[in-house]
This record gives C-alpha cells, structure tokens and sequence, in this order.
C-alpha cells in the first residue's frame, strides 16, 4: 500500500459525498447524537459502520482486542460513561467475530508479553464456561463457541457497571451482544437472556 494513496483516496470521498449532499460535512460538524454505542474487535477487517450498514455520526465507536469490557480498562470505561452518560446512547452492543485473533491466542498456553494481562480476562472467560467448551470436541466450533461466551460475558460486565445501572433507571437502555461472522457477512444477534444468567446475584450489583 502507499500511504499516499489515502490522501488521495480521502480526497475523492469529499468529491462523493458532495455530489450527493453539498451540506454533508456542514451538517456532520454540528455535532452527534448517536443511538448506539458499539464495542468491537480491532481487527482490520471488521469496520464498525461498514457491517451495521450506518452513516457517520449514527454508532458511538469503541474498539479493542477481542472487543473487551474490563473494569480495569480506564479507557472503556470512560468511553461507556460518556456514551451513556452524556451521549445518551439506548442502545449498547458488544459485537465479537469468528477468527478473532485474540480469542485464538487467549486459548494457547503461550507467553506473549505485554499481551498476558489483557488475554487473561479471556482465559477467565474460559475458566467460568470450561465444561461446556471442554465438552466440544471440535476445536474450531470450540473456537467460535468461546468467541459467544466471550460477547456474553463482557455484556454482563457492561450490565454491571454504574453508569449502565443508573441509566436504567430512567430510560430503556439496552444491551446487545452480537457476533459477525465474516465467512458470510452476516451479523448474528446471540439474544442473550441476561435476566436468567444474572437470576439470583443481580442485588450485589444494582444501585439504589
């Protein structure tokens, strides 16, 4: 690739977007007032907007490896606080996607440096669901299997934070866990039931 080709690249998406709409980038500059906040994978092949087929300025966006929720991570958790906060998202979604690399890496008995902290959440994700992941036999359905419990799991930590709690109060905020499988562009709700897996231990996490 030659990264001047951007430029160049930008330059004929303003000429695109003009052709259609010569207030477009007048209008995007006014300000946001997205529906959703979107928590994706880094990786390259997973563009947030692309996949949802959306505009600019329609998804809030947050990516990282293996689209994380940590409560040590002072990055999403500001970008949640201030999606749900003061952006006013109703919409939350975790979105995952089969062949993600860091599941993968997570799921190796391998020293990968810095990388360690950050796959140990997901090895934890493995640790909670080990009897139903060990009783595949197939390491690829095992695979994509633990790419679904991982989208559940970081629903569930974003279910149980401050923001998300105090927000349900008084609006529908809602959370969504989805995967895209990128064999065949499909985007796939997992509709997770977190009233039943939170059945019992909700009142440790709900504010008054």
């Amino acid at each position: 690739m030659d990264i001047k080709n951007i430029f160049k690249n930008n330059e004929e998406w303003i000429k695109g977007k003009l052709a259609i709409d010569e207030d477009y980038f007048k209008e995007l500059s006014k300000g946001q007032t997205p529906e959703i906040l979107y928590i994706g994978c880094s990786d390259s092949r997973v563009t947030a907007e692309e996949l949802m087929g959306i505009n600019p300025g329609e998804a809030f966006v947050h990516r990282n490896i293996a689209n994380m929720v940590s409560s040590l991570d002072l990055n999403v958790q500001s970008v949640l606080n201030y999606a749900v906060t003061h952006l006013e998202v109703n919409h939350v979604v975790v979105c995952g996607h089969y062949g993600c690399g860091g599941i993968k890496a997570a799921m190796e008995s391998k020293d990968l440096g810095i990388l360690n902290p950050w796959l140990r959440n997901i090895r934890d994700v493995y640790r909670l669901h080990k009897n139903t992941l060990n009783a595949i036999e197939d390491e690829h359905d095992r695979y994509k299997k633990l790419v679904e419990l991982n989208v559940q799991e970081q629903c569930i930590n974003l279910i149980k934070t401050a923001c998300v709690q105090q927000a349900s109060k008084s609006r529908d905020i809602k959370v969504h866990g989805w995967v895209f499988d990128m064999e065949t562009g499909k985007l796939i709700d997992l509709e997770i039931n977190f009233q039943e897996i939170l059945k019992g231990i909700m009142e440790i996490y709900h504010l008054d």
